[in-house]
């Protein structure tokens, strides 16, 4: 059964999504990012995934505020990412509540500390972020673009110790056009044991169901919810957490 993770992304302290990652095509869907924490805990949700995007352009966490204030009022398992880029970034992140944290320009820029990050707080608690272009790893809030493709790089840090990955496909990204199933399952083909989370472009209850038809563990969700194309009400009814 899949495991469904609704997106909180926050900038200047608000809920909002962007399009393929772009900070100029933003949609505010709440003014308090705790209110839609509330809502999703409200339906049954238990896994939740917070992207600070302040952080991310800024290279520093930023909105650990927001962070402490849904883990300190709701039950919710919180992953956070988003300009987590030093030892004390981590500390304050899981200081502030977050059971989990996502690395994904850090493991490009920093290779060695996130590798200590692995070894200190282990593979389940850290998350590899691996978001892709055409294949190739973006970085940096999704602005910088490298030539390191996604499957030599998962694969890589798989052989670090990582077994969570996040997989974003930049360009489905808050376009509401599908998921890119195809890639999601060549991932899992080349490592039927990763414990893979697609992100981007689920836009209906069909791309929940074609995911988990190709053995996706696990489901991001954003602008479909807050656009009600998703029906919380019909996700607990589809039983997938």
């Amino acid at each position: 059964m899949i495991e469904i993770i609704p997106a909180i992304d926050i900038l200047e302290g608000k809920c909002v999504r962007l399009s393929q990652g772009d900070y100029d095509q933003k949609t505010v869907y709440n003014e308090d990012p705790l209110e839609a924490a509330k809502l999703f805990e409200g339906h049954g949700i238990r896994r939740l995934h917070v992207v600070d995007l302040d952080g991310a352009k800024a290279n520093r966490i930023i909105n650990y505020r927001v962070l402490e204030r849904i883990s300190s009022s709701t039950s919710l398992t919180i992953d956070f990412g988003g300009g987590l880029k030093s030892n004390e970034d981590l500390k304050i992140a899981f200081d502030c509540g977050a059971k989990m944290v996502t690395g994904g320009s850090i493991a490009v820029k920093n290779p060695e500390m996130f590798q200590s990050w692995i070894d200190n707080y282990g593979g389940q608690s850290v998350i590899l972020g691996a978001d892709c272009r055409n294949n190739l790893i973006s970085v940096c809030g999704w602005t910088e673009n490298t030539e390191e493709d996604i499957f030599s790089f998962i694969s890589y840090w798989r052989k670090q110790g990582i077994s969570k990955v996040i997989c974003t496909d930049i360009s489905r990204d808050g376009m509401l056009e599908g998921p890119n199933v195809e890639l999601y399952r060549q991932i899992r083909e080349k490592d039927p044991d990763i414990y893979l989370i697609a992100s981007g472009g689920v836009s209906c209850m069909d791309d929940i169901d074609r995911l988990e038809a190709a053995h996706i563990p696990g489901v991001i969700i954003g602008k479909a919810i807050y656009e009600g194309r998703i029906d919380l009400k019909k996700l607990m009814v589809h039983g997938t957490w």
